[in-house]
């Protein structure tokens, strides 16, 4: 059964390496977003119906700090996965989304600033 999905960006193949081990305990897709695929949607990065490719490969900047970004997983399995994270003594992400009819549209890089700029208001 398909318990959704995690995209990863700008993580350490370490810390990859054991939030991997989590998902799969979980049952959750976990997807490590190359720096070359930023210039494309989420809704496309997240695998969902009506979103292609875009026809270019990103070039810019990576992000400057971490991303997580939940697609389609119910809000008890992202509790359990945020609780087994912590669990781990896992170092936080500090910006986390859920795909949003808004935010579906954005490209990584657009996000990852939203989020800052959320966090800079709290």
């Amino acid at each position: 059964m398909d318990q959704g999905k995690i995209l990863l960006f700008h993580i350490a193949p370490s810390k990859e390496k054991k939030i991997k081990k989590l998902c799969r305990n979980l049952g959750i897709h976990l997807i490590n977003v190359p720096l070359r695929s930023y210039g494309q949607k989420i809704g496309f990065l997240a695998g969902i119906t009506g979103f292609s490719r875009e026809n270019s490969i990103y070039s810019g900047k990576d992000l400057q700090g971490e991303m997580l970004v939940f697609s389609g997983i119910s809000s008890n399995k992202m509790d359990e996965f945020l609780e087994k994270y912590k669990e781990a003594a896992l170092d936080p992400i500090d910006r986390k989304a859920v795909v949003t009819p808004h935010n579906i549209f954005w490209s990584p890089i657009e996000l990852y600033e939203e989020l800052g700029r959320e966090r800079a208001s709290l």
